[in-house]
């Protein structure tokens, strides 16, 4: 996959471009749906299937205190992008100057001028330009002047419910990590450097690692979770603590994790951690010795969960 940080010229680099327009922070099962009509537009008329999109995100430029905590790293999205068989990417700058640029202008300018682009997939409440006030209606009053052909992608629908990134955060949010796959079509995840902790579970006999991760990325509900945890090319159960620590009194927020069945030294190694499952509410404990004995309980429960199924 060509990955570029900018539209101008690419025309004269790939040619018949068909090219999704949206965030996709998630690449959820929606926007898995709107990839395969880009692959698949770009496979009818021998095109080049392509994905434009935004970093930072608009709303990080806009209002900044209304941006969300993002469901994947820019890493990750770039991966599964990838996987789907897009082959150009276009990670583009947003800023007040592409802010101001008319829906007019960007369909004229940047999807045609500059891209040359013979497709256009958009979802269905898609929005683009000065104030967004681009939509959907308006690229199809211009695919026949400009010679492209649009693809809307309808509500992707689970379980009745309308699948977005926003419903997703919701759910993460509650910690409704298992809900929350339903409509990502896969576990939530996340990635990051084991850093040095204050080795409390090492002396309890169950020691974590401790992850340092984005802070632009969205970590589910303080909790307690089943998880699955991925070293070196090998999959590992595990039980990860979101939260404070409060039977320690701490205040800070962290993710650690103790990996059953391993007995490595993991500093400094980047990890991937997928919440299957919430076991229960992060809680203070009167001792270390009830403490531990949850731990055993949880370390019983995510076993049993795998056993189970």
């Amino acid at each position: 996959m060509n990955i570029y940080r900018h539209w101008q010229g690419l025309k004269d680099k790939h040619k018949r471009l068909v090219v999704g327009l949206g965030n996709f922070d998630g690449v959820h099962i929606g926007h898995q749906k709107l990839i395969s009509e880009i692959v698949s537009l770009a496979k009818e008329i021998g095109g080049t299937p392509a994905v434009f999109t935004f970093h930072p995100h608009p709303l990080a430029v806009l209002y900044p205190d209304k941006c969300p905590s993002f469901l994947l790293s820019q890493e990750a999205k770039q991966k599964f992008m990838a996987r789907l068989d897009v082959k150009v990417l276009l990670l583009v700058p947003f800023d007040l100057e592409f802010a101001a640029l008319s829906p007019e202008d960007f369909i004229k300018t940047v999807l045609c001028d500059e891209l040359g682009a013979s497709g256009v997939v958009v979802g269905y409440n898609y929005t683009f330009g000065h104030y967004g006030r681009g939509t959907p209606a308006l690229l199809e009053q211009q695919a026949a002047k400009y010679n492209y052909q649009l693809r809307v992608v309808p509500p992707v629908m689970v379980e009745g419910q309308v699948i977005s990134s926003t419903l997703i955060r919701e759910l993460l949010m509650k910690g409704q990590v298992a809900e929350s796959a339903k409509f990502l079509g896969y576990y939530p995840f996340i990635e990051g450097q084991v850093v040095t902790g204050e080795r409390r579970g090492g002396s309890l006999g169950y020691p974590t690692a401790n992850l340092n991760i984005e802070q632009t990325l969205l970590v589910p509900a303080n909790g307690v979770y089943s998880v699955k945890v991925y070293v070196d090319n090998e999959t590992y159960l595990g039980v990860a603590n979101i939260g404070v620590k409060p039977t320690f009194q701490g205040s800070t927020r962290n993710i650690e994790v103790h990996l059953l069945d391993f007995y490595q030294d993991l500093y400094g190694k980047n990890i991937k951690v997928k919440f299957t499952r919430r076991l229960r509410e992060e809680k203070r404990f009167m001792t270390s010795t009830d403490l531990v004995k949850q731990i055993e309980q949880d370390i019983m429960e995510t076993r049993a969960g795998v056993e189970s199924k």
